[in-house]
């Protein structure tokens, strides 16, 4: 048997240091520092999210609120709020709310409008009025001629009930009766004979002639008398009239000069100048309590003065609360529309809530405990609302949901309606509402609301999608360094040094993991800034230099890379195996990426195949302990495919394969090792060993061309770690897709060894050229005649499964003839023994390549 020699595979294809990451020539930026900037203005890189977040806002029709959708740290609500601060400072000031007492219905406080600013001052005028009452009311009663007119009724009152009186005795002792007032009112006695009244045992010893006389003329005189009670009654009917008529003349006249004020002062709101007679004419209504409520707060003071400018809360459980303003709404302070960033979103910091007290174990509340949601604080400017923040709170979805439906914002009381509190609440006149709501989420709250919710399509309906990154152009760098100057400009950061700025762009660009994208997750870059800045102050430099943005980046990372050095730690101890020197068959280094909270990195896994025949074809050993992810189950069935199109197209593919990672305890997810899986198989096949000193990563597909992955950079470094605290070879690299070479921006220890050609990145596009840098064989041409040129790899993998394929088949015919042989023994009632197997034929030239 002659052995075939392996044809070697030509030099591969190595990229240079040039290649591995995109710089920034500082020399190319047109200042020193970016103390010379101008103030960033804007969304910088997010055009279509501007052109959408311009649209929504300046569309007046209803409906038109915004959804931001964009993934996390990509700086949306930071940058929303301060593009919305910018537009509202070129918006009208909206006007004040406050709540009164609406005294035709007491349930239903009234809601005013007022201009901005004017609300505060109308709380303050009658605080100042109402502090004008308790002083100047209880004066006027004091006064000599209100005084003279009282008694001068009081005494007309008792002259003529003293007349009235007089006939009605007069009348009684004609007939032999006088009248008596007692503590009971007026009452009959008979008079005696010596002009006096009879006692009642007297009377009954009368003799019954004279007691007949008496009873002869009792009606008469009764009914007089109860003519007289009557007339008297009336008398004091007028007197009370007169006596209230009088206070409220007199209060009418005092109240009228106090309101005259206020109601100039405020005559051009129509609803104020009502309010404000309503509470005037309440106030002369019931003097006779409110003269009370004076002369008890009189005594309660100790009759000094009331302080000049009392607050509404010095009011409070007394009868004048009714008179006093709450205002919900202040804009006095407020400079053009309010923008409102509401963190805590539940029903009652979004539409309000009444307050009550506890009084003598009864819950009570009145229009001064309506206190304001941010839908009222935002009325007339804009609302930002985070979309998962509102969604945890029970009921404040519905309740955004109706107000931006019926454009307007209620103040409900939620404990009563569901039943939780035993007490009647108020039901406050609804606010006219005119806002702009903004959303912000990740996209996939926008998809499941908008297919699951059948309002929200119309009531947001500007979709605003944020980027997370942006073209790497000259005027996106020049973008980040204004913003960089913004940050510093409000934060109180050192300035940066323009090689700060251009070492920020490549990490801008590192995030972005993309040489022509740089990250639009500003608060990521943010937090650089920030820290950058520390370091600088820790140096002690005036302005933050590169190496300063340098250790901040490096500081962040050290603090969250402790896993990532146990793994390396367990990989160098032999607990975890990984090659990174010489060869094995079925045996390849591939590369995963863990992600633990803001931290990513790579790591290498070992990944091995067995094959054997059979009929069961590739088996993932992750998918049978149902340890892998549907994604990676699909590549796995991809790879199946390929190699069924290029192998089994003259034969059966007559194999069972096992795949694993090996001391992989966790889920397996993703495609990006489907080439490293596939290489192991092919390996096992043509007994060909893979060098175990080149980790692979890429995902294929059934034509064999070599797909992008995520994470490329993480990946290599992972195993440069490896590999260096091994020792650097020479020898050693990483094979990565072609198109994944535009997402380098590796480390500069890294760029560094393979300038020094101590370690190496592969691009491969096709399987094929994977397979000759792993095997130092070349892959081979399919000849058109179907076969493959002898010592390539295609050879020897096609050559193999065409063995197995014969081997099955011959097995099969051996199992068929001992079935065959042993049913007509069973027929003729004898034992046949079975023949041995014979060996099936090898083919000539067939090397046996062993592990």
């Amino acid at each position: 048997m002659t052995s075939v020699t392996p044809i070697p595979a030509p030099e591969p294809r190595r990229l240079d240091a040039a290649a591995l990451r995109r710089r920034v020539d500082p020399s190319g930026l047109s200042f020193r520092s970016t103390e010379e900037l101008s103030q960033l203005e804007g969304i910088i890189g997010q055009e279509r999210a501007t052109r959408a977040v311009r649209f929504g806002l300046g569309i007046e029709a209803p409906g038109y609120n915004i959804f931001a959708l964009g993934p996390a740290g990509a700086g949306r609500t930071t940058t929303i709020r301060r593009y919305l601060r910018q537009m509202a400072a070129r918006r009208p000031t909206p006007p004040d709310w406050i709540y009164v007492f609406n005294f035709e219905d007491p349930d239903e406080p009234l809601a005013i409008r007022l201009p901005a600013g004017r609300g505060a001052l109308l709380r303050q005028r009658v605080d100042e009025l109402l502090r004008d009452v308790v002083e100047q009311l209880p004066q006027a009663f004091e006064t000599e001629h209100y005084q003279e007119h009282r008694s001068r009724l009081i005494r007309k009152f008792q002259k003529q009930r003293e007349s009235l009186l007089e006939e009605a005795k007069q009348f009684a002792q004609a007939h032999g009766f006088t009248i008596l007032e007692t503590p009971m009112g007026l009452a009959l006695a008979p008079i005696g004979p010596d002009g006096k009244p009879l006692p009642p045992d007297q009377y009954e010893a009368l003799p019954p002639q004279v007691k007949a006389q008496f009873d002869a003329v009792r009606d008469r005189v009764e009914e007089v008398l109860e003519r007289t009670v009557r007339q008297i009654h009336e008398l004091e009917k007028q007197l009370r009239r007169a006596l209230v008529n009088l206070d409220r003349d007199v209060a009418a006249s005092v109240l009228a000069y106090l309101f005259d004020d206020v109601r100039q002062e405020f005559s051009d709101i129509p609803e104020v100048v009502r309010w404000l007679d309503a509470s005037r004419q309440d106030m002369i209504d019931n003097i006779h309590m409110l003269r009370q409520v004076l002369a008890a707060m009189a005594q309660m003071t100790g009759g000094t003065d009331v302080p000049p400018s009392l607050p509404m809360r010095h009011w409070e459980d007394t009868p004048l609360s009714r008179y006093t303003v709450n205002l919900l709404v202040d804009h006095r302070k407020t400079e053009g529309a309010p923008v409102i960033y509401e963190p805590n979103p539940t029903v009652y910091n979004l539409v309000g809530k009444q307050e009550y007290k506890a009084r003598f174990g009864a819950l009570l509340t009145d229009f001064t405990m309506l206190r304001a949601g941010a839908l009222h604080k935002a009325n007339g400017g804009y609302l930002v609302l985070n979309i998962v923040d509102l969604l945890r709170q029970p009921l404040a979805w519905d309740a955004l949901k109706r107000a931006l439906k019926t454009s307007q914002v209620v103040i409900e009381d939620i404990p009563q309606q569901l039943g939780f509190l035993p007490a009647v609440g108020l039901r406050p006149k609804p606010i006219p509402l005119d806002i702009k709501v903004v959303l912000i989420g990740e996209p996939m709250y926008y998809y499941l609301l908008y297919a699951l919710d059948e309002d929200f399509p119309e009531l947001f309906k500007v979709r605003a999608d944020f980027s997370p990154d942006m073209p790497w152009t000259p005027e996106h760098v020049q973008d980040v360094a204004r913003f960089v100057h913004t940050l510093c400009q409000e934060e109180d950061i050192p300035h940066f040094t323009v090689d700060a700025v251009a070492e920020l762009v490549m990490y801008a660009g590192r995030l972005a993991s993309s040489q022509k994208k740089l990250t639009a997750r500003f608060g990521l870059l943010a937090d650089i800034v920030r820290e950058a800045g520390y370091w600088a102050g820790e140096r002690g430099h005036t302005l933050v230099e590169a190496e300063d943005v340098r250790q901040a980046i490096e500081e962040r990372a050290y603090r969250s890379r402790m896993w990532e050095e146990r793994i390396l730690e367990l990989i160098l101890d032999h607990v975890i195996y990984i090659d990174t020197e010489g060869k094995a068959v079925g045996q390849v280094n591939g590369l995963s990426v863990i992600t633990l909270g803001d931290y990513t990195f790579g790591r290498p896994n070992r990944i091995t195949a067995r094959v054997s025949l059979g009929q069961a074809g590739v088996i993932n050993i992750e998918r049978e302990v149902k340890l892998s992810g549907r994604i990676h189950d699909k590549g796995v069935l991809i790879l199946s495919g390929f190699m069924a199109g290029r192998y089994a197209q003259d034969k059966p593919l007559s194999l069972s394969a096992t795949l694993t990672f090996e001391q992989s305890y966790e889920g397996v997810e993703g495609d990006s090792a489907s080439a490293a899986e596939l290489y192991a198989i092919l390996s096992a096949l043509s007994g060909l060993p893979l060098r175990q000193d080149i980790a692979v990563t890429g995902s294929v597909n059934q034509r064999g061309q070599i797909q992008p992955v995520g994470g490329v950079n993480e990946k290599i470094e992972g195993f440069f770690a490896v590999c260096k605290a091994r020792g650097l070879t020479g020898q050693q690299g990483v094979i990565i897709p072609a198109t994944n070479v535009q997402h380098l921006m590796l480390r500069e220890e890294v760029i560094e060894a393979v300038e020094a050609g101590q370690f190496h990145i592969y691009p491969i596009r096709t399987v094929d050229e994977g397979l000759e840098i792993l095997t130092g064989v070349a892959a081979g041409q399919r000849r058109p005649d179907g076969t493959w040129p002898e010592g390539t790899v295609n050879w020897y993998v096609d050559r193999r499964l065409r063995q197995m394929a014969m081997r099955l088949r011959q097995f099969g015919r051996t199992r068929e003839r001992e079935g065959e042989k042993e049913q007509k023994g069973n027929e003729e009632g004898e034992e046949t023994p079975p023949e041995p197997p014979k060996e099936p034929p090898t083919p000539p030239d067939v090397p046996e390549h062993g592990e």
